[in-house]
């Protein structure tokens, strides 16, 4: 393993998991569809006897001044997008991967065009969907801005249904927060694959949600104890999948950095994290990267044929799936 700094290994898994017999492949949606702009943080989901993935397709490229080297002068994050339309869009495909070879078998957009009514904000539709399935129902769960003209940020569950040259959402949820608390912009809560309409919200310390469909209402239904051990919060990332005994997720942290002329700049990093049945924290990973990149997120994890299957965009720029040898798995959160 690579030496230790700043009290962490710097783990770059897409290397240590090719290295150990995993692969690494790049998720493509053809030029006629995205017009040749971004695409980030794929979900993908083992739907029975079926790969399903969603990725996020964005109207901008993002530019990032890796290790702060020729930044912009306001900074060194810059979205770059078309020069008719400040507003960063985001739309989203669905496709279904071979299981072996994991090439796509078809792809199709996902028309969210009955619900879409978006306010004048920057930031324009859902934003990094998890995919999954609940009470034998199809979704996505991001988080949207652009329902109010406030850009109020919440998470919302999406039921999507397969026609036959696209996908149909059918049903919105808004999520409102937990006793309806005061928040600018909730991010990242991670569907429990095996228990419907509930979510972690937070992860240290942990707090676990569920929403009600038929009042509407999110309830805090657990809420764990700090853990000072961890040097910064865990944010959410993946769905939270079940393996043996444990739950299972890859969450990030965010390592701050303004930039030297203080603008605000961060490096994503991320771990596994293993809780219990009673929700604590028994095992986790050093942090790690996927690439090396400061901008990096993961929105979809699962477990097939031996090998965990991570889904992560780049930079906002790319989308990758990485397949994890168990074996690597295991060394790496100490089973």
């Amino acid at each position: 393993m690579p030496e230790q700094k700043d009290n962490f290994l710097e783990i770059i898994l897409a290397k240590e998991s090719t290295l150990n017999g995993g692969e690494l492949i790049p998720l493509i949606v053809p030029y006629e569809f995205t017009q040749g702009t971004g695409l980030m943080n794929p979900s993908i989901y083992l739907d029975g006897d079926r790969l399903l993935l969603t990725i996020r397709h964005v109207n901008y490229v993002l530019y990032s001044a890796e290790n702060l080297k020729f930044p912009h002068t306001y900074g060194p994050l810059q979205y770059i997008h078309p020069e008719k339309d400040p507003h960063l869009r985001s739309q989203h495909f669905f496709m279904e991967l071979n299981k072996k070879t994991f090439e796509p078998l078809f792809i199709k957009k996902i028309d969210s065009s009955s619900f879409d009514n978006p306010f004048d904000c920057e930031f324009i539709g859902v934003e990094d969907p998890r995919l999954f399935r609940w009470d034998n129902k199809l979704y996505i769960c991001g988080v949207r801005r652009d329902a109010d003209e406030i850009g109020l940020g919440r998470m919302e569950l999406s039921e999507i249904v397969e026609e036959d040259d696209e996908v149909i959402e059918i049903s919105r949820e808004r999520l409102p927060t937990p006793n309806n608390k005061e928040s600018k912009c909730e991010k990242n809560w991670m569907p429990i694959l095996d228990k419907p309409f509930s979510f972690i919200k937070w992860c240290n310390p942990l707090e676990l949600v569920e929403y009600s469909l038929k009042t509407k209402i999110t309830t805090t239904t657990h809420l764990g104890n700090y853990d000072n051990k961890f040097r910064n919060d865990l944010r959410g990332g993946s769905q939270v999948i079940t393996y043996k005994e444990y739950k299972v997720a890859i969450i990030h942290e965010t390592y701050w950095h303004p930039s030297i002329a203080g603008n605000k700049n961060a490096t994503y990093k991320h771990r596994f994290i293993l809780w219990d049945k009673k929700g604590h924290i028994v095992k986790y990973s050093d942090v790690f990267t996927f690439m090396d990149a400061e901008v990096e997120f993961c929105c979809g994890l699962t477990f097939l044929n031996g090998k965990f299957i991570a889904t992560f965009g780049y930079q906002d720029n790319a989308a990758f799936l990485l397949t994890i040898p168990e074996k690597l798995f295991i060394s790496m959160v100490g089973l």
